[in-house]
């Protein structure tokens, strides 16, 4: 025993990547992916639970499609402000305190929002709901990324970001039969109060990353870097790599536009956006555009089950085969079926089945989209990858607002579902030739 104390504290201070490539993975970095994973199938319910109520808050509320496309919008946007301007702050706190934080927030609007009665209360829990989630999506994406190998960091990654369509999905599933019986503002309280139950959890089983401790640098947070590596049977050290300290830039938006950083930052934030205006787009207004096009609300409830259904397998397919045919290129590839199947729906709609149809349009669209988080994660270092990630998810979200607002006026001026999709094909387009240009394996 004492023997293996001596070989841990005399062994040379690593790069932390270096020390969780070497032996298997550990319980406890299961663990952390696996509640960072639950974690994202409650933040999939809970931004598209709107989407599956909109036809019932609307009827009973009195709201019109282009006041839903505000509800839409400020949910989006305070998903955008809260990865922006509150998840870089994990790069100084710690990932940790800003998951307990976001999540108990999103599971307090969660359960005001069933019980509003206006349209103005709506827009304020929805936005406070934003909020949470664009400042915990982030987090869980660093501390993914920061306790997972290297070689199977873009799988991990899919695999939780995989939860986010299958909450939809899932969420879909779920809605259908109860919407009737509990009504909408059942369906926001059981999310709000499920969301409230995973604050426990994370505090009690999530530990602190093990990059951020290595950024702190003070001897508790040695400590503390030593009784995980225990617990996770790695290597231990005897003290922080001295290249950690100081030589990387401080968490802030001018690390992120340094010379060696700046071009492939900008590039990310303009694919972000443009599949952003696209996707949300589809997220927020499928099931009433089917609805309105002549078909059953169940029927609009379902077609976002097999969007979202053919994300998730979609998300898990392109982290499977990123790491032999190259990340952003795959991504690329994605990204052009996608807008080619968007483009050409009109056509398509006539041979093919409705669900199958948009089963392919989400694998394709919401495998790319989940496969840029990985891009994210791989770009920037620990210092800054809270900060990096939550700037190319915010500044992208503006997308994620647009969108939904643009098709809530061609909604309400009566464009055809056959047309919107051709439109909103053209952002994926362009975004191919964007993710291409990454070059980022």
């Amino acid at each position: 025993m004492n023997n293996n104390n001596n070989i841990h504290e005399n062994a040379d201070p690593k790069d932390f990547e270096s020390i969780l490539d070497e032996g298997g993975i550990s319980a406890l970095q299961i663990r952390v992916v696996f509640i960072s994973f639950l974690l994202m199938i409650l933040d999939g319910f809970d931004i598209t639970s709107m989407s599956f109520t909109a036809q019932r808050v609307s009827n009973e509320l009195n709201i019109d499609p282009s006041n839903l496309g505000i509800i839409f919008s400020v949910t989006l946007a305070g998903m955008m402000l809260g990865a922006m301007f509150i998840a870089p702050y994990a790069d100084k706190i710690g990932r940790r305190k800003m998951l307990i934080g976001s999540v108990f927030v999103i599971g307090v609007s969660m359960t005001l929002t069933g019980m509003t009665s206006s349209l103005w209360e709506l827009i304020f829990l929805r936005a406070i709901t934003g909020l949470g989630v664009g400042s915990m999506l982030a987090n869980l994406t660093a501390l993914t990324t920061e306790y997972t190998p290297t070689k199977y960091r873009s799988f991990s990654v899919a695999i939780v970001a995989s939860g986010f369509p299958l909450g939809a999905t899932l969420g879909g599933i779920i809605v259908a039969p109860t919407l009737p019986i509990y009504g909408w503002e059942g369906i926001f309280i059981g999310l709000g109060i499920v969301t409230l139950l995973m604050t426990v959890v994370v505090y009690f089983l999530v530990p602190e990353s093990l990059q951020f401790l290595r950024t702190v640098g003070t001897d508790e947070a040695l400590v503390k870097a030593k009784d995980l590596l225990l617990n996770m049977n790695k290597k231990s050290i005897s003290a922080f790599p001295e290249a950690a300290k100081n030589q990387l830039p401080k968490a802030s938006i001018r690390a992120l536009l340094s010379p060696s950083l700046r071009t492939k930052t900008i590039q990310l934030w303009f694919t972000f956006f443009l599949v952003f205006v696209s996707m949300y787009f589809l997220m927020s207004w499928l099931p009433k555009l089917i609805i309105d096009s002549g078909l059953s609300e169940q029927t609009g409830v379902f077609s976002a089950v097999a969007f979202n259904g053919g994300g998730v397998i979609g998300t898990l397919c392109l982290g499977w085969f990123a790491a032999n045919f190259g990340l952003t290129r795959l991504i690329g590839f994605f990204l052009v079926f996608a807008g080619a199947l968007l483009f050409t729906f009109g056509e398509l709609f006539e041979h093919f089945n409705l669900y199958f149809l948009l089963f392919i349009i989400g694998f394709f669209l919401q495998g790319a989209f989940v496969g840029l988080y990985s891009t994210s994660a791989k770009l920037y270092p620990t210092e800054v990858r809270a900060t990096g990630i939550g700037w190319a998810l915010g500044l992208g979200r503006f997308g994620a607002v647009v969108g939904p607002y643009v098709g809530g006026l061609f909604i309400a001026a009566g464009v055809t579902m056959q047309i919107n999709f051709l439109i909103f094909s053209i952002p994926l387009l362009l975004a191919a030739l964007m993710a291409w240009s990454l070059k980022i394996r």
